[in-house]
């Protein structure tokens, strides 16, 4: 595979453009991320064309399926001035119906992805959002997931647990928590037996991480068995989302974003030596970006910004045609944010009006947490392990131990995310909630794609494009 699409936000890299992607030979991808609020909300919108209850009749425990299946899905939709009934918050303890929840949820985006074809399909997670990872990956081996990518951390513990769960085994998953100053292992455990479904055969995917610098690559190489790793991603700064911050902590430039410099730019010769197979992310996207690649020693590149904004992604259909617009116009400035992302690492906002990237709608929210994906656990002085986040409540945040600071300028990812898949959250005041898009500092090549006749491109029409076909 030359071209892996990449995974992007939740359900922006749904399984229509995975399934689209695959059928042209290459890799296509779906995101893992928050499955269980986006498969519940879409079962409330009314599953339009069934395409949601046609996989629940495919999942190994039918009882399960069903269950889900009543408690969320509405006739029809549900009324637009009306919230969305959302799945309980993920701890280190949760209730069996959560848990149940997310190995559906995986199952089904996976199992709609491979639809039509027998080509592989892979999942992406971040390693930040650790909580839901066991029942999220356990899901998608259900449903035969080929391939499992993750970055946004130092994915450690995950080559085991695909080992472990292709025999259905027991798995804990030790989490990154404040104030664990004694190292204890906290971390949260999941049982397949729980789901019914231990007579599944299922294979191993394979498994490659994302890493931004060669010294991760050596961690993770020098940590795990030979064999358990497939390949690497290696993703530059200019990639959309979360990107990692630079090193010697410079300071901001005169937009408040980080400077990066030579030392964040990957050295490729150091990649070479851990003799695995590699592809490049981050400014790839162009005509020439897959032959760079090729000659720099890669198998080839991974793009996330021209997929994003295609036929076949999961953006909101009027805000993904909004965007183009303004791309046909003019360019769209993409900010590296250094504060918006609750998790401290910088993010990419593309400044689009009527988003929270406008610092008068940013102001006019609310702040609450409902979601909690990115959430951070921390270890109170009683020894409890409590969860906080900088973009809730301040006064909330600073009574669990928080630092008022950390507050200034953070935004609810979680929401926005949702907001950007077009299931966003209706407040019982009437608001809604509002998207905040994230995309690559190439997003304006998109105007290669587009022109005023036809202001929308297929996601074969983006391999053709990056593979120079006419």
């Amino acid at each position: 595979m030359k071209i892996i699409q990449g995974g992007m936000g939740a359900s922006i890299s749904n399984w229509r453009l995975a399934q689209a992607v695959s059928k042209t030979g290459e890799l296509g991808v779906v995101s893992g991320t928050g499955l269980d609020v986006i498969m519940s909300r879409m079962l409330q919108k009314g599953d339009k064309g069934g395409f949601i209850k046609s996989a629940l009749e495919r999942f190994p425990n039918p009882e399960i399926a069903e269950k889900i299946y009543e408690k969320y899905f509405i006739e029809g939709g549900k009324d637009d001035n009306q919230p969305f009934i959302n799945p309980s918050k993920y701890e280190i303890e949760n209730d069996n119906e959560l848990l149940e929840l997310t190995v559906v949820a995986n199952f089904v985006e996976v199992t709609l992805a491979k639809d039509g074809h027998t080509n592989p399909i892979g999942i992406n997670f971040l390693e930040k959002i650790q909580m839901p990872l066991l029942p999220a990956i356990y899901g998608a081996m259900l449903a035969g997931v080929d391939n499992v990518f993750m970055g946004a951390g130092l994915p450690l513990q995950i080559a085991k647990i695909l080992d472990e769960f292709r025999t259905h085994n027991p798995m804990k998953y030790n989490l990154t928590v404040i104030g664990n100053n004694k190292n204890a292992n906290i971390g949260l455990e999941f049982d397949p037996s729980l789901i019914g479904c231990t007579d599944t055969d299922l294979i191993r995917p394979d498994f490659y991480p994302i890493i931004t610098l060669p010294f991760a690559g050596k961690i993770l190489t020098k940590k795990q068995a030979p064999g358990s790793m497939q390949g690497f991603i290696v993703e530059g700064y200019s990639a959309g989302g979360h990107n990692a911050s630079p090193r010697g902590n410079p300071p901001l430039n005169a937009k408040g974003e980080p400077t990066y410099g030579p030392r964040d730019i990957p050295d490729l010769n150091e990649i070479k030596k851990f003799k695995l197979p590699f592809w490049l992310a981050g400014g790839y996207g162009t005509k020439d970006g897959l032959e760079r690649a090729i000659q720099s020693g890669a198998e080839g590149i991974q793009v996330g910004t021209l997929f994003e904004f295609c036929d076949e992604s999961g953006l909101d259909p009027k805000l993904k045609n909004y965007i183009l617009s303004r791309i046909l116009e003019h360019d769209i400035q993409i900010l590296t944010d250094a504060k918006a992302s609750p998790t401290g690492f910088p993010f990419k906002v593309a400044k689009v009006v009527e988003t929270l990237s406008t610092s008068s709608n940013y102001r006019d929210r609310k702040r609450i947490c409902e979601l909690g994906f990115l959430r951070t656990p921390y270890l109170g002085s009683d020894g409890k392990v409590g969860y906080r986040c900088p973009s809730e409540p301040i006064k909330s945040y600073v009574a669990k131990g928080g630092d008022p600071k950390d507050t200034i300028g953070r935004k609810c990812l979680c929401d926005a995310l949702a907001a950007n898949a077009g299931v966003p959250q209706v407040r019982k005041d009437g608001y809604i909630e509002e998207p905040l898009i994230t995309a690559g500092d190439s997003i304006n090549i998109i105007k290669e794609l587009i022109t005023k006749k036809k202001p929308h491109y297929s996601a074969q029409e983006v391999i053709g494009f990056l593979l120079n076909k006419d």
